[in-house]
């Protein structure tokens, strides 16, 4: 019994299960083969989410899809629609049930139309993401034609427009199809296809915009030095996108220099070891397609097995093992001397950014199992609002939009095509839209923009509307301060029409939140932040684009510069460190161990930001480097900038040396948190420093030494002489004072030569003062007062300090003109001021001598001096007043009628 209901259930088991899969597989209804289209078969045209495979139709209802990959997206169908433009494409229509949310690896499988979908319907069949209205990949139907029709430009995957060689690939528009595919390491494969006397090249790497591909063969002489002598192809993107790739030779492990005869050695292109190729053979790669997507490079190129060029090229036996050899790594973009992309070290191990192997390329060989996928797959520019700076909205055409297909304009802000947008909580965001009155910017959380209550869709409105629309003339000026309700992930789109715009990233806080100013440099490449405390400032810099350091220094120019670096290392740490540059090589470059703290820096999709604190003093001992790099905040700060490709603070080279550079100076001032360009300060600086070594150096200290040294001579000589020459010196200081404060723009009292330079016309000015009030000098035979004295001996003081302080002002006046001003002259300025004050000191010295051998000989003819006066003489009456002459001469004419009256009366 048992056995019998076994017999029963497995046998309608048998049933149900025949059923289920027959149904599946057969709808019931026979699909004929009447349409045209059947037989197509064409390669999908790669657009994003690095879509590669065959599609084929087998009848009237089916199609199959082999060697197919894909990386997933959201919700994924097979989408038609009777035209490859904007408006079509986006009017499409599911053609299928299949569903594609998953990564794909290689697959091959079939798939139905759905009941109502025929191919006379279709001309693009799409891999289309319902979210996001995301074109992932397509093919243009035709019927029975060998080659597919062209694609529109907007739907183009490469803004090259393709190079003329891409026809003689194959029959297909976008070549990214292979015969063979070999793994190199994680993040670089090559693909190969034999072509007659030709090998058509693919190099697909998963590496930034910035990095070069690099795949040749070795010289088989050339073991073990096995890059020595070999013929690779280097293959990259321009900074504007555009794909090339080049035929280089190998002649030692280092970038390619060219000696001054002309002659060139490293890793060069064969045209700079030739000079030229006018007739192109000596440069036998061709590029045929080149496209980044998902932030993964790949180039496309055909080269001769056997090339003509018989000194750097060598030949390619397709039926034996040959050796070759590859890399990744950074280059560095072309300039005057070396107008190439060129290749630098690719720093890293071996078999991740270089190698070689065996391969012999007739063999068949698939090794790549499925699509690369990034670790970064956004490739577009990134603004970081700030409050102060308003972001300029216009449009312009469609070349890199990140989400096709795309309409013919698109949204630019600051210049940039369809950027992401960085915001901060908090912070307000000001935009000048100048954009058309046919375009009015929102903020929407609807990905796809374009007013979505149209698409009987719900959206929030941050911001914006139909009245933020504006032109240049008239341009609309919209502010939006991102709150904590909004949500980290918006976009700024059109009202009026789709996916114009893209993201909008909110954070919480930053730079702009943290440093109370900011200013852009020289060409607006870089942001320098900071924040003033008392003994401290918080700095920052930013820079504006793609980049693997920046840097800024503090001086004039690079060389004799403090400069503070932020790096990404290999494995993404990010680095700061201070440097002192005294040439213009890369040995010059000293790293010093400035006092640094709370340092950060980081990389987003390229562009590098660090932040750091240190002293406005770095060190109170003058022995080591770093502590002349004084920051006063009273005095504008010279800051320049320099972008680069790598960085690294060990083994410095020319590696290492930037690519892009300030073109001046940009004078920032720390307390009034502006900036300005550069302008030279240093006639206005001479015109001060000369009216101050006019008065401390000469007028002042000659008016001491005539009331010092020339007392004996008859009459008020030296009083006027000491009176005009301290009036004169007192009136070029206060002009000296009030012209440096007009021509820098305020006075404030921080460094040593303010504070010297205030104290010693503090005390010029006392004088005076002093003077002024100076007690009566006694009568002869009459004691002299305690006031007097007491009088004497503060004039005598006040004046010989104010003599100190001045000197002791202009030497460091000299000092700060050469420590912050980078004068080349200030050295020689103080030696000689040395000099000056060594031969007055002399002079000094010398009348001293003749003042107490005067003296001696007044005391021996029984004259007297007291402590710092003359007996004979009488201030009692002021010596600049008009009067003083009768007055004196009645005085003296009333002395001698005494002398002679004085017998008669005995």
């Amino acid at each position: 019994m048992n056995y019998n209901l076994l017999i029963i259930l497995g046998y309608g088991f048998f049933l149900f299960s025949n059923f289920f899969f027959v149904s599946n597989a057969d709808p019931g209804q026979s699909c004929p083969n009447t349409s045209p289209f059947v037989g197509f078969k064409s390669e999908f045209t790669m657009v994003q989410h690095q879509v590669r495979g065959f599609l084929t139709i087998t009848d009237d209802c089916s199609f199959r899809i082999s060697q197919f990959d894909m990386l997933s997206g959201s919700d994924v169908h097979f989408w038609g629609s009777i035209a490859p433009d904007f408006d079509n494409l986006t009017k499409g229509f599911i053609i299928s049930d299949y569903k594609l949310n998953e990564t794909y690896k290689n697959a091959s499988f079939s798939v139905k139309l759905s009941q109502n979908a025929t191919w006379d319907q279709i001309q693009v069949l799409s891999i289309w993401d319902l979210l996001t209205e995301s074109d992932f990949g397509h093919v243009i139907l035709s019927n029975g034609s060998d080659l597919a029709p062209a694609l529109s430009p907007n739907l183009a995957p490469a803004p090259s427009g393709n190079d003329s060689e891409e026809g003689k690939s194959g029959p297909f528009r976008v070549p990214t199809m292979f015969d063979n595919c070999k793994v190199l390491s994680n993040d670089y494969r090559i693909r190969w296809s034999l072509d007659g006397d030709f090998i058509d090249i693919g190099l697909e790497a998963a590496i930034t915009i910035q990095n070069y591909m690099a795949f040749g063969w070795a010289n088989p002489n050339a073991n073990p030095e096995i890059m020595i002598g070999g013929d690779v192809a280097v293959a990259g993107f321009s900074e504007e996108g555009m794909p090339f790739v080049d035929d280089f030779f190998i002649t030692r492990y280092s970038e390619c220099t060219i000696d001054k005869d002309g002659s060139a050695h490293g890793v060069c292109p064969d045209t700079i070891y030739e000079g030229s190729d006018p007739v192109g053979l000596v440069n036998n790669t061709k590029l045929i397609y080149g496209h980044r997507r998902d932030g993964v490079s790949f180039i496309r190129y055909r080269r001769p097995l056997v090339s003509v060029d018989t000194k750097y090229d060598l030949p390619v036996n397709y039926t034996v093992n040959m050796t070759v050899i590859w890399a990744l790594g950074l280059m560095r973009p072309p300039d005057t001397i070396r107008p190439y992309y060129l290749p630098q070290n690719h720093g890293g191990p071996m078999s991740v950014t270089y190698g070689h192997l065996v391969l012999n390329v007739s063999d068949q060989v698939n090794e790549c199992l499925g699509p690369l996928d990034a670790a970064d797959k956004e490739d577009q520019d990134l603004i970081i609002a700030d409050a102060n700076k308003p972001l300029v909205v216009t449009t312009g055409p469609a070349i890199h939009y990140p989400n096709p297909p795309n309409p013919s304009k698109v949204l630019y802000i600051n210049k940039k095509e369809a950027p992401i947008l960085k915001v901060e909580r908090g912070v307000p965001v000001k935009f000048s839209v100048q954009a058309g009155h046919d375009v009015a910017l929102y903020i929407t959380s609807d990905l796809i923009g374009g007013n979505a209550t149209l698409r009987n869709k719900t959206e929030t409105i941050y911001a914006g509307g139909s009245e933020a629309e504006g032109v240049l003339a008239s341009p609309m000026e919209l502010i939006w301060e991102p709150d904590r309700n909004t949500p980290d992930l918006v976009y700024y789109h059109s009202l009026f029409q789709k996916k114009m715009g893209w993201r909008v990233q909110v954070v919480d806080g930053g730079l702009s939140d943290m440093y109370n100013n900011s200013v852009l440099l020289d060409d607006q490449q870089v942001t320098f932040f900071w924040t003033l405390s008392k003994d401290s400032i918080s700095i920052a810099a930013r820079g504006e684009k793609k980049s693997g350091y920046v840097a800024i220094g503090f001086g004039t120019r690079m060389v004799n510069s403090y400069a503070y670096v932020g790096w990404i290392d290999d494995i993404g740490v990010g680095h700061v460190n201070s440097f002192w540059i005294d040439g213009r090589d890369a040995p010059s470059v000293h790293p010093t161990n400035e006092n640094l703290t709370d340092i950060r820096c980081k990389s987003e999709n390229g562009i590098i930001t660090f932040e750091f604190t240190r002293p406005l003093k770095p060190c109170s001992h003058n022995d080591q480097v770093e502590c002349k790099n004084i920051i006063d905040p009273t005095t504008p700060l010279k800051v320049i900038w320099a972008l680069g490709t790598k960085w690294s603070d060990e083994n410095l080279n020319e590696k290492n040396m930037h690519f892009e550079t300030s073109h001046r100076p940009i004078q920032v001032f720390l307390m009034r948190g502006s900036a300005e360009a550069e302008e030279d300060l240093r006639p206005v600086l001479a015109v001060h420093g000369f009216m101050m070594f006019l008065a401390w150096g000469i007028l002042l200290p000659g008016g001491i030494m005539a009331a010092r040294y020339l007392k004996h001579v008859k009459g008020d000589s030296w009083y006027q002489t000491h009176v005009y020459l301290q009036y004169s010196g007192l009136a070029i200081l206060l002009l000296g004072l009030l012209f440096a404060v007009a021509e820098l723009r305020g006075l404030y009292v921080s460094s040593a030569h303010v504070k010297f330079g205030l104290a010693a016309i503090f005390l010029a000015c006392v004088q005076p003062v002093n003077a002024s009030m100076r007690p009566k000098k006694p009568a002869n035979g009459e004691d002299v007062s305690s006031k007097r004295h007491l009088w004497e001996y503060l004039h005598f003081i006040v004046g010989r300090s104010a003599i100190i302080v001045g000197i002791a002002a202009l030497f460091s006046g000299l000092k700060h003109l050469g420590d912050r001003y980078g004068d080349e002259n200030a050295h020689g300025y103080i030696w000689a001021l040395i000099l000056w004050f060594a031969f007055g000191t002399m002079i000094v010295t010398y009348l001293e001598y003749q003042e107490k051998r005067r003296r001696r000989g007044s005391r021996i003819l029984g004259r007297s001096n007291w402590v710092l006066g003359n007996l004979e003489e009488d201030d009692s009456i002021d010596l600049l007043s008009p009067a003083r002459a009768s007055v004196q001469k009645d005085a003296e004419h009333s002395g001698r009628m005494e002398v002679q009256l004085e017998p008669m009366n005995r």
